[in-house]
């Protein structure tokens, strides 16, 4: 596929007669629409300056067996992207959400899961590293690995909060209600309790060097964290977020080193949810919700180096049509400031989804993200500014 980047640029400027950073918002689109299906990205700025992005290409999502997981890089400096490349890819089986990192020792990380049988049931996700990574093309991976957990028997605090917490909510009919029973039947199987999770959102690197790779299941529309002590080397499982509907987290750490996972809402609530962690990510409280309204879309988060958390999420109930950026001064006891970085009408048939973003090394915040058009879709790539969303906040 030849790359003819389709870009579009905004930049606003303020208060560049005081002396103050001036608001930026820039954006462009990875690669030209595509008819096929490209999900899921995970972004990073490498050491060199450059950002790599990663997604899921392919012929459908896990019922075709060409999905693999693709990425492009966009050198410093310049305003265009790469052509696309194959980065992973489990030949026969589709690979999904992508995420990625730098971890402290200067590897890269991407992991995602393989489809088994052609149901989110059945994944395991894989880790793959890398030393060299900075070179045109795919990164020369070096280690390969699959993330096995086996957490303790979780059924009777599961069904426990499906009977004394979810109680009789509307609307558990149809497809959700099927959803729901089948989560209560499978409650006890030691194999889906052990398989079926899946990443979307970045790892967290403690100070203590322990690596938090958070992940959901389908199978019951919870949450867990992947654990690991020895650099990614093995892995145990924490306590599981027991909820319902609450999936997809991205872990923020506050000053007094307590961890909160926000999530999709993927039940009934329409609010991004959220616990916390006073351990390092082992047991987690009780899910609550936020304040923040949720159509049970991807969400991504990150703590700027000024302290402050910023949420990129779709912040409807109703459709993924709106794009937001969310900040808290406060560590997420308020979110004072929000701009969107898309805002399309409804019936326009266009989708903004499966955001990721990071800060990069002087400043810049980059979000990458699903954009849909009935035309096809693209990852599109934004750059911007804290000055950018407080300087346009509607709450």
């Amino acid at each position: 596929m030849r790359i003819a980047a389709t870009a579009f640029l905004a930049i606003i400027s303020c208060g560049i007669a005081c002396g103050a950073e001036p608001a930026k918002l820039e954006g462009e689109l990875i690669f030209p629409l595509d008819k096929k299906h490209n999900h899921a990205p995970g972004v990073v700025e490498c050491r060199n300056g450059d950002l790599l992005v990663s997604w899921y290409h392919g012929s459908g999502e896990r019922s075709a067996d060409d999905v693999a997981v693709w990425g492009a890089r966009r050198r410093q400096g310049r305003d265009s992207w790469s052509d696309p490349f194959v980065m992973a890819d489990v030949a026969g089986f589709p690979d999904c959400n992508t995420a990625m990192m730098i971890a402290p020792d200067d590897r890269l990380w991407l992991i995602w899961p393989t489809v088994l049988a052609n149901e989110w049931d059945s994944v395991l996700t894989n880790v793959w590293t890398s030393k060299e990574y900075t070179a045109d093309g795919p990164p020369a991976w070096d280690r390969q690995s699959i993330v096995l957990l086996k957490p303790d028997d979780f059924q009777k605090e599961f069904l426990d909060y499906l009977d004394n917490h979810l109680g009789n909510q509307e609307p558990l009919v149809g497809k959700q209600l099927g959803f729901l029973q089948k989560a209560r039947d499978l409650s006890g199987d030691k194999l889906f309790q052990r398989i079926s999770w899946q990443p979307r959102c970045k790892p967290t690197v403690l100070p203590s060097g322990r690596v938090l790779i958070p992940l959901y299941s389908d199978t019951y529309s919870i949450s867990i964290m992947a654990v690991s002590d020895d650099r990614g080397m093995s892995w145990y499982a924490s306590k599981p977020l027991i909820g319902y509907g609450n999936i997809q987290p991205t872990v923020l750490r506050r000053d007094d080193g307590t961890l909160v996972a926000y999530m999709r809402e993927n039940g009934f609530q329409e609010r991004i949810r959220f616990c916390e962690s006073t351990d390092d990510g082992i047991t987690w409280s009780r899910i609550a919700n936020s304040e923040l309204p949720s159509p049970g879309g991807g969400i991504d988060g990150v703590r700027l180096a000024n302290g402050h958390w910023l949420l990129v999420y779709n912040d409807t109930i109703d459709g993924r049509y709106q794009l937001a950026v969310s900040i808290s001064d406060d560590e997420g006891k308020t979110w004072k400031w929000k701009r969107h970085l898309e805002k399309a009408d409804r019936q326009s048939g266009q989708s903004f989804a499966y955001p990721a973003v990071i800060q990069g090394a002087d400043g810049t915040i980059h979000s990458v993200y699903r954009c849909g058009t009935r035309e096809g879709t693209s990852m599109k790539h934004v750059a911007f500014n804290e000055v950018w969303v407080m300087e346009g906040s509607a709450k």
